[in-house]
This record gives structure tokens, C-alpha cells and sequence, in this order.
């Protein structure tokens, strides 16, 4: 957990020294969090190799989660270079963007680590609440103040699908445990009309998230809207 810790308690006191720095000297803000996401890549390049398996099955290191994370902290180190002169010139420079990133990328480290549909869940919603906010970041801009509310809106309502669905999952298997659904999808004793059910909401709630069709409605909205360096960053 020591990168999701790294990233998640460097957003939280960046949140405070943020307050102490001057309103037109923000790219220290910038700076502060580039190095938060440095070390946790440094704290996840020592992992490599390893595996584990914390909280009684709900969190799970392996080779795959150890890429995406590697894959996530690249992608906000890049979030933020691509901001640093964008927001700047588009005059919306504020320190609480680069906090908002970084929380994002906390929400994306957890989902790599997932091994509980609880756990998947907190993780989408600490990935996106900060977006929909990030979304919005070019306020009094109508456009992207529109875009926020929109993605706010159908994301809480994809987010009513998804805690749905993992509700009837639990009820058809016993358990929210991927390993555990897996296992009981196998020795034949879920209940698989019900388990089909809650999946299939599960998939809607996930499909939003990623776009995917007929889900995609919210996307070329909220990316025309949104600061071009938030886009650029939702769209990885």
C-alpha cells in the first residue's frame, strides 16, 4: 500500500501548504506534487517482482498491478507537465488542480490493486470525484461548467448501476471477493440468474467509466468542455 499511502497523504498535506503559497508563484504547488508522484514511482520500481495479499483478500499486489501503477504515476507526472504552462495561460491557475490530480491517480492505484468489489468501487469514485471537479476547473467558462454538471450527473447515476449490481452479485455468490465470485462461479454454486443480472449492471456502470458504447453519450461533452490538459489526461 505504499504508493496509493505516498500519493493519498501528499495530496492531503499538499492541500495545506497550497494555502501558503502565493497565488502568482502556483507552479511550486506543481512542483510539490511532481515529487509526490516521483517518490511513489520510486516506491513502486522497489516492489517490482513481489506479490502479496492485504485485508484479508480486499487488496492484491502482483506483476500486473505493480504495470498499471507504474503505468498511472507516468501518465499524472505527464498530467501535470502538460498543465503546469496550459493553466497558466488560460488564467485558471489554482494549486487545488494539482491536488485533484493527484488524488485521481490515488483513485487509479487503488483500482490496480482491487481484489474486492467494495474496494473497486471506493477506488471509481476516489478516481472520479476529483475529475468532475478537475472537469469544471475553467469556471466562469459556461462550456465547462456544463461539462462538470453533466459528468457529475451521469457519473452518479452509472455509480447507482455499479453498487447495484456488486449488491447482487454478493447475493448470488456469498461474496464481493473477485477470487471468491470466481470460485463460486466454478464449483456451480452461485446463483446465476441473479449473478448475471449483477453483472451485467456491473458492465453498465463500468462502461460508462470508459466510454464504451451505447455508455459514451457524456463523452464528447465533457472532453470539448473540459481544460484541454484535464482532457488529454481523462482520455489515458
Amino acid at each position: 500500500m505504499l504508493p496509493f499511502s505516498i500519493v493519498t497523504g501528499w495530496a492531503c498535506i499538499l492541500v495545506l501548504v497550497d494555502l501558503f503559497i502565493p497565488k502568482n508563484r502556483k507552479g511550486v504547488t506543481a512542483l510539490l506534487a511532481a515529487l509526490g508522484l516521483i517518490a511513489a514511482l520510486i516506491a513502486t520500481f522497489f516492489r517490482f517482482g513481489e506479490s502479496s495479499v492485504s485485508f484479508s483478500g480486499m487488496i492484491v499486489e502482483d506483476g500486473f498491478s505493480i504495470f498499471l501503477q507504474l503505468i498511472f504515476l507516468v501518465v499524472g507526472l505527464a498530467g501535470i507537465a502538460l498543465a503546469y504552462d496550459y493553466i497558466k495561460r488560460r488564467d485558471i491557475q489554482r494549486g487545488e488542480y494539482y491536488t485533484l490530480l493527484l488524488f485521481t491517480v490515488s483513485g487509479m492505484i487503488l483500482m490496480a490493486l482491487a481484489g474486492d468489489l467494495v474496494v473497486v468501487f471506493l477506488a471509481i469514485e476516489l478516481l472520479s470525484i476529483p475529475l468532475y471537479v478537475l472537469t469544471g476547473f475553467a469556471r466562469p467558462q459556461e462550456e465547462s461548467e456544463e461539462a462538470a454538471m453533466k459528468y457529475f450527473l451521469l457519473g452518479a447515476f452509472a455509480s447507482s448501476f455499479l453498487v447495484y449490481g456488486i449488491a447482487l452479485v454478493y447475493g448470488a455468490t456469498q461474496t464481493t471477493q473477485l477470487e471468491g465470485i470466481f470460485n463460486a462461479v466454478q464449483s456451480g454454486s452461485a446463483n446465476s440468474g441473479l449473478l448475471m443480472v449483477g453483472a451485467g449492471l456491473i458492465l453498465v456502470g463500468l462502461g460508462f467509466k470508459v466510454a464504451a458504447v451505447p455508455f459514451h453519450m457524456w463523452t464528447p461533452d465533457v472532453y470539448q468542455g473540459a481544460p484541454s490538459s484535464v482532457t488529454a489526461f481523462m482520455s489515458v
